[in-house]
């Protein structure tokens, strides 16, 4: 852009992650409404605080309440949301934390367009893969009801199309499994990827 020039900074990604101890990276949940993003987000993030690591929650609702409250829910203010939650995603993944971002995110594209941001080992698309009739049997806000009631339009697996993810990084089934079995599930793929091991060694 004209007259804005890139100031590079004095502590490295690698430096910050050097010394929280452990890697740092983006865990997407993507899913329904109703799926349990937000509730397994925040135990994940629970988790891993408890096993030493820097993490943060980025909430759907959340961040309308503030960053993106100037946003509607047309496809266009979809796409914007989610841009600007990878920008402020690729950020934290910058300063060596992990975080958890729960977020409906209905279109393969823009959530490869968050994965292009970051670098390969950084973005990891987690689909809370739940049937539509259990997310509307759940319905925790009430939304599905407004939804169908027409109170609620554009309503994503309702009245606006969700696009399942093509090749997630990790399935959390949530129909099948309860909240603590899924977050089991995805601490074991990060301590396969031995992401904790430096954490892990610190604190035991």
């Amino acid at each position: 852009m004209e007259n804005i020039v890139w100031h590079q900074q004095s502590l490295t990604k690698e430096g910050r992650r050097q010394k929280n101890g452990h890697h740092s990276a983006v865990f997407w949940f993507t899913g329904l409404s109703g799926s349990g993003k937000s509730t397994i987000a925040n135990a994940v993030a629970k988790k891993l605080y408890e096993l030493g690591a820097q993490t943060y929650v980025l909430d759907g609702d959340n961040i309308r309440h503030g960053l993106n409250q100037d946003l509607g829910f047309s496809d266009q203010d979809r796409k914007e949301n989610i841009r600007r939650i990878g920008e402020v995603a690729k950020l934290f993944a910058d300063s060596g934390q992990f975080v958890c971002t729960a977020f409906i995110s209905p279109f393969q594209e823009d959530r490869d367009t968050v994965r292009s941001l970051l670098e390969e080992d950084e973005f990891i698309e987690i689909f809370v893969d739940c049937p539509l009739n259990e997310c509307e049997a759940r319905d925790p806000k009430g939304l599905y009801k407004k939804a169908r009631s027409g109170d609620i339009p554009q309503f994503t697996g309702i009245s606006s199309p969700y696009e399942a993810p093509k090749a997630p990084d990790l399935v959390l089934r949530t129909d099948q499994y309860t909240v603590e079995e899924c977050v089991a599930q995805l601490i074991t793929f990060i301590q396969k990827k031995n992401w904790l091991e430096e954490a892990n060694k610190r604190d035991i």
